[in-house]
C-alpha cells in the first residue's frame, strides 16, 4: 500500500532539507535506518549525508484516494525526495 511521507532534516549552519513523496510502505520499512548521500546539495563542498529514521520521516497519510489524486496531478514528489539519491 502506498503512503505519503514527509522527509525533513536540519543540518545546522549548512541548511535544511525537506520534501514529500509517495512510497510503498514495504519499501520505506526496508530503508529505515539507512543513510542517504545527497552530495553537495547545500553548496560547494557541503557533502551532505542524511538518515532515514523516525526522526526524519513522518507518514502524512495512507488515504489511497488522496494519494491517487496527487499522482494524477503529477505531485508524487515535492522538494527533496531522499529515495532519489544514493542510499548507503
Amino acid at each position: 500500500m502506498k503512503h505519503l511521507y514527509k522527509y525533513s532534516q536540519d543540518f545546522g549552519h549548512q541548511g535544511y532539507l525537506s520534501g514529500t513523496f509517495i512510497v510503498d510502505s514495504e519499501e520505506i520499512n526496508k530503508l529505515k535506518g539507512s543513510e542517504v548521500y545527497f552530495g553537495e546539495v547545500l553548496g560547494k563542498h557541503s557533502e551532505i549525508f542524511g538518515k532515514l529514521d523516525d526522526c526524519t520521516l513522518t507518514m502524512v497519510t495512507d488515504d489511497q484516494e488522496f494519494i491517487a489524486k496527487m499522482e494524477q496531478f503529477g505531485l508524487q514528489s515535492t522538494g527533496f525526495n531522499p529515495l532519489n539519491y544514493e542510499i548507503i
